[in-house]
């Protein structure tokens, strides 16, 4: 976790010796990554409308989300065990199964004393935790269901994954915004790399209820209702106004690669490095101005990197639509590249929205050459940010690829991952 400091440090720094065997990935788009290629490829946001029965939303207000229209993941989480979890621990279960089988682990091998869990949450699991509480206000104390109880708390889907699978070891929930995901892998892969863990799985959760929904968007958080372009996210757009809020799952198994290749397992990705920082202008739910020391952090994590930042041929950028938010994202790439021309920028939010996890797939798969369609949305150059994202085409399979993460409150991480050969 990133240590409050007047400026940015980077911490958390990784050897290339741990490499991610498995992803499991569910969300709006569909189960699995060819449903999410194909979102990406086709470059329109995947979204649906909001229930707003309960009156919750403001009149004028944001409709659409990127939700999980495929709820059914009885293949991954048995009816008896699913009817004991919140929507988001079904939702990690079911990935973290799917993972485990595309790195060749089956269900005797996944567990142990020597097999943790990673996973970053921004809001947890909001209708579990609104059930209680409803319960509780109407009903009175006595009649709260313990079950919900269980349920409501951010690491509820971490420890419904380890019983899932028998995994005894580190169960860690991270809850630190848009950066949460990169830091949960972080953190994974440097368990791996010292040997506190043989087996990681890494990733993020989220669910967006009616009620968060209302809320994000009372708050501004979202992209506008009005417009020809309502409700789309336009990252790095000049006209943006918002993000798209989103949820699923996302998680990766890692391992070491000297293990990885015992097993004859084939390796995704290589973790080449991971770094954090801190931005002390930022407020508890704002993003600041500091991309000056931020740059600086990600300039020098790259150097540990063959090739450094020439070295990088893509980045899967975190922008999501948010004023400040990608205004500092460019701004901290731009100064991180400095004269040098940025690699190819890719933001898959602006199709899977804003939390679930939607940065960590979408990586691996740009370090694979899936193809990205063009930016949704973007048609005016932000001269504020100054950056131009993907505008679809061919482009390059990179050697490695750079994922960002900033988050409102100061957080900040970056993960580059290479191709393992």
């Amino acid at each position: 976790m990133p240590r409050s400091c007047s400026h940015a440090t980077e911490i958390g720094t990784l050897r290339a010796e741990t490499v991610v065997t498995g992803l499991g990935t569910i969300g709006p788009c569909g189960h699995g990554r060819e449903a999410l290629a194909a979102a990406l490829a086709a470059g329109k946001p995947v979204v649906v409308e909001v229930d707003r029965g309960a009156g919750l939303h403001r009149e004028g207000g944001a409709r659409l989300a990127a939700l999980v229209k495929e709820r059914d993941v009885s293949r991954w989480v048995p009816a008896a065990a699913a009817r004991r979890m919140s929507f988001p621990s079904k939702l990690a279960v079911a990935a973290a199964r799917m993972a485990l089988a595309e790195a060749g682990i089956g269900a005797t091998e996944a567990g142990g004393p020597r097999v943790g869990v990673y996973l970053s949450t921004t809001y947890g699991p909001g209708l579990f935790t609104e059930q209680l509480l409803r319960q509780i206000l109407l009903e009175g104390a006595e009649a709260a269901q313990p079950y919900y109880f269980s349920e409501c708390v951010a690491n509820a889907s971490a420890a419904q994954l380890a019983i899932a699978i028998g995994a005894r070891g580190p169960n860690v929930t991270l809850t630190q915004r848009e950066s949460g995901p990169l830091l949960a892998v972080a953190r994974g892969a440097q368990a791996v790399r010292e040997g506190r863990v043989d087996l990681a799985l890494a990733g993020a959760v989220e669910e967006i209820t009616p009620l968060l929904h209302a809320l994000l968007d009372r708050f501004g958080a979202l992209a506008r209702k009005e417009g020809a372009l309502a409700e789309m996210p336009r990252p790095f757009d000049r006209r943006r106004d918002g993000f798209l809020a989103g949820e699923g799952a996302t998680l990766l198994v890692l391992e070491r690669e000297d293990a990885a290749r015992a097993r004859g397992a084939r390796a995704l990705a290589r973790v080449a490095w991971s770094g954090a920082a801190f931005d002390a202008t930022a407020t508890a739910s704002d993003w600041g101005d500091g991309h000056a020391p931020l740059a600086a952090a990600l300039r020098a994590g790259l150097d540990e990197v063959p090739d450094g930042a020439a070295g990088v041929g893509a980045v899967v950028s975190g922008a999501s639509g948010a004023r400040r938010g990608d205004r500092i994202e460019a701004r901290v790439l731009r100064a991180a590249w400095g004269e040098a021309r940025l690699p190819p920028v890719l933001v898959p939010k602006a199709v899977t929205g804003e939390y679930g996890g939607g940065i960590l797939a979408p990586g691996l798969l740009a370090l694979e050459g899936a193809q990205f369609g063009p930016t949704p949305g973007f048609g005016e150059p932000d001269p504020a940010a100054g950056v131009t994202p993907h505008r679809g085409g061919a482009r390059p399979i990179p050697s490695r690829v750079l994922l960002t993460g900033l988050a409102s409150g100061g957080a900040a991480a970056w993960l580059v991952l290479e191709r393992a050969s």
